[in-house]
């Protein structure tokens, strides 16, 4: 594939961050304008009133990246466009009128079957199930986790570089254009936010993650699988055992709260420090996918398995520990 030389890489690399960060300032004003803002209250973890939906400049730089492989495969990454577009046009409209958690979750679940189309038409059963679960499952974990600043872009840059290691030419474009879209937005949700990513812009990010791993996948066999989980475990652990906990506790698990281990940290530490630390895990879970890669089949099983304990027992550990005042960050 001819975009697939290292130069240019760099200058989509660059041309992507530079759309994302004019995306991202023409939805301040978009939101100011139509009255798109957040409001502090006891489920958010911000304390400023500020503008949402700047992820628009993310699912932009990544749909035409998805438009542009399509070229080249029109059924693979016509569908990736295609789910692409349906999850970010539901954010996007739910950022401006809300929407029901089910319509959501049905936009997203008939993402995952357009994603899963093209491995169901070539006989691939497990990579089109593989599509119909990771779509809505990295979707909402996405959106449950985007709740301090920069946490949702840079666990999603890391995800992406990390992953974009493991692609072939073709698929590693859009890592490059998923990375360097979350670059463009981050000055503007970093060190404190001036406006956030929005459904459109957390949804996005989760279908794409999904996308990511699924074309690693492709390439890999499938004792190698569960390494590919590990740049994102950071968010399933914490999202997971809390929802879990929720669940249990018999509270109503759907409904906006500050139970995660990321925002309970974030009222002591402050967002910046919490989303560093977490962006350290997620770098130390990167390179242990790549050290695994190598490794035979029961020790990649071995390395995936121990790193997911690790996290929930930290997890268990730090829960509880993150009340205190808030530094006054904004999400």
């Amino acid at each position: 594939m001819p975009w697939s030389d290292p130069v240019t890489l760099w200058l989509l690399a660059l041309v992507g961050m530079l759309a994302s960060a004019i995306g991202t300032g023409w939805a301040i004003g978009h939101a100011r304008r139509r009255g798109l803002l957040d409001a502090p209250g006891e489920r958010r973890s911000h304390i400023v009133t500020t503008p949402r939906g700047g992820g628009i400049g993310i699912a932009l730089v990544s749909l035409l990246a998805c438009l542009g492989l399509a070229m080249h495969d029109p059924l693979r990454w016509g569908c990736s466009a295609a789910g692409l577009l349906l999850v970010a046009v539901v954010g996007w409209r739910d950022d401006h009128r809300p929407l029901s958690a089910w319509i959501r979750l049905l936009a997203h679940v008939l993402a995952g079957l357009l994603l899963a189309l093209p491995w169901a038409m070539h006989g691939a059963p497990w990579m089109a199930f593989a599509a119909c679960l990771l779509v809505p499952v990295l979707v909402n974990v996405w959106n449950f986790m985007d709740g301090i600043d920069g946490i949702a872009t840079s666990q999603a840059l890391l995800a992406a570089l990390g992953l974009g290691a493991l692609l072939d030419a073709g698929a590693s474009v859009l890592a490059v254009a998923v990375a360097a879209a979350c670059a463009g937005f981050l000055p503007f949700n970093l060190p404190r936010a001036s406006i956030f990513l929005g459904d459109v812009g957390s949804g996005s990010l989760g279908y794409l993650l999904a996308v990511l791993v699924l074309a690693a996948a492709e390439t890999l066999p499938v004792t190698a699988w569960p390494l590919l989980l590990l740049p994102a475990t950071a968010f399933l652990v914490d999202a997971g055992l809390t929802l879990g906990r929720r669940v249990l506790r018999g509270e109503r698990w759907w409904q906006p709260h500050v139970q995660h281990l990321y925002q309970q940290m974030a009222r002591r530490f402050g967002h910046p420090r919490v989303t560093a630390a977490y962006a350290g895990w997620t770098g130390l879970a990167i390179g242990l996918m790549l050290s695994a890669m190598h490794a035979s089949p029961r020790w990649m099983l071995v390395a995936a398995c121990a790193f997911v304990a690790l996290s929930a027992v930290t997890w268990g550990c730090l829960q509880g520990r993150g009340t205190g005042r808030s530094e006054g960050f904004d999400a």
